[in-house]
Formats: C-alpha cells, sequence, structure tokens
C-alpha cells in the first residue's frame, strides 16, 4: 500500500502541470517506484499459492501490468479509471431499472441518450441544456462540419 500511495503522491504534486511535463516527472519519479513493485512482486509470486487473495492479487498484477506502466508514457492517461467508473456508476446503479425495455431498439436508443448525458457532463455541459440543442440544431445539419460541430466538446459554452 506504500508503494501505491507513493504513486499517488506524485499525481497530487503533478496535478496541475502539463501534460509533456507530466509524462516527465512521471517518468522521473514514478517509473522507479513501478520497477520496485513489479520486482516486488515479481519475488512474492514463486512463494504464493496461485489460489489465495494473496497469489490472485499478485497473477492479476502481473496480467494487468503493460496497462498499469502506460500512463508513465502519457502524461494525458489518468493513474486509474476512477473517472470512467464515476461516469459509467448511474447506469450500473440503475441497471435493474432497465431490464425490462420492451424492445432491443428501445434498449439501444436509451444506451444512445445515456452515452449522450454522460458525454455531455464529461465536458462541462448542462446535459438537459445540451440535448435541446442537439435536437434543435441536427435536423437542419446538411454536412459533416455541421454535424461535428454539435458534438459535445465542440460546444462552447
Amino acid at each position: 500500500m506504500r508503494r501505491i500511495d507513493e504513486l499517488y503522491k506524485i499525481e497530487r504534486d503533478i496535478g496541475t502541470l502539463a501534460d509533456i511535463e507530466r509524462a516527465a516527472v512521471r517518468k522521473e519519479k514514478a517509473a522507479p517506484l513501478l520497477e520496485s513493485l513489479h520486482a516486488w512482486a515479481s519475488s512474492l509470486v514463486h512463494d504464493t499459492l496461485p489460489s489465495g487473495k494473496l497469489g490472485e492479487a499478485l497473477v492479476y498484477l502481473r496480467n494487468q501490468w503493460p496497462k498499469l506502466i502506460r500512463y508513465v508514457e502519457d502524461g494525458k492517461v489518468a493513474i486509474d479509471t476512477n473517472l470512467a467508473e464515476n461516469a459509467i456508476r448511474p447506469f450500473a446503479l440503475g441497471r435493474r431499472n432497465w431490464l425490462f425495455a420492451d424492445t432491443v431498439s428501445g434498449a439501444r436508443a436509451s444506451a444512445h441518450i445515456y452515452s449522450l448525458v454522460q458525454t455531455a457532463r464529461a465536458n462541462e455541459l448542462e446535459p438537459y441544456a445540451y440535448l435541446r440543442r442537439l435536437c434543435a440544431e441536427l435536423p437542419a445539419a446538411q454536412t459533416v462540419e455541421q454535424i461535428e460541430a454539435l458534438l459535445p466538446w465542440n460546444i462552447k459554452t
């Protein structure tokens, strides 16, 4: 846990840096900590039963290692998936409510709307206002450029 805490401390310290600077600091400070974590975990693998909780965690760490260290190379990538998990949490919690969609196309349409709502939120737009604008302007869009202008990340508030 201390090793992971150190990685998160680095993230707190570099939170306001530009992406390139963030990646440079990660390479300098986080990469050695990750190498140490990998060496430690690798040394435990041979002395740990794979069926126990620690063994399962070590196997998971080893299998996910390439994905874990990816964030060091790119300053845009977060150390964890918390933002994505928080974005999909309302759908996971509401899954039971949506079990009984009458048709496949109705379920698909709901998924499209949920995706638009979450993408609007991720781009700091108020979802209802964005959907109203989208419904008003999309029918008049004639070109790819006009459609792309309505994407949430292209809307200027």
